[in-house]
């Protein structure tokens, strides 16, 4: 593990400043995102993005962790970060919220690619895989930039 541990450190740090950025545009937005029907729900599935990042990142860090109680830990906050904005998406899309396909599509496929490497990673880890952590890494830097896109959209994209 004390390779990865600086790239666990700097996830922490970029995944909690993204979460108060996040914050920070729900809290100025706030009135604009409870009037559209489709807001809410994205504000808080864009939540889930860099707050998982900051907790498995911080799983990641805790010192002499059993590997089993890790690939546990890993598996239930993959699981927290998948489920969450899918129920969230398939909730607005079932409503008629008049979200295009096309957003709803890129919205779900960006959850798949956050969350499913992080519950890999978890799989992997309880296997024994040499390479299990390696697998996070592509699920954290889709959830850090899927949390981009979000906030963009309650900070910019809202006003138009």
């Amino acid at each position: 593990m004390g390779e990865w541990g600086d790239f666990f450190v700097a996830e922490v740090g970029a995944s909690a400043a993204l979460a108060g950025l996040v914050i920070v545009a729900i809290s100025i937005n706030l009135a604009r995102i409870m009037s559209l029907p489709a807001l809410p729900g994205r504000a808080a599935e864009t939540l889930v993005a860099p707050t998982g990042v900051l907790v498995t990142s911080s799983f990641m860090l805790v010192p002499h962790q059993p590997a089993g109680w890790l690939a546990g830990e890993l598996l239930a906050a993959g699981a927290v970060m998948w489920l969450m904005p899918s129920v969230i998406q398939f909730q607005g899309a079932r409503s008629g919220s008049g979200v295009p396909f096309r957003a709803f599509a890129v919205r779900f496929v960006l959850t798949q690619l956050s969350s499913l490497p992080i519950i890999a990673a978890g799989v992997l880890l309880l296997k024994g895989a040499p390479d299990a952590i390696g697998w996070m890494v592509p699920g954290v830097i889709a959830a850090l930039i899927t949390t981009v896109i979000n906030a963009w959209v309650l900070l910019v994209e809202i006003l138009r």
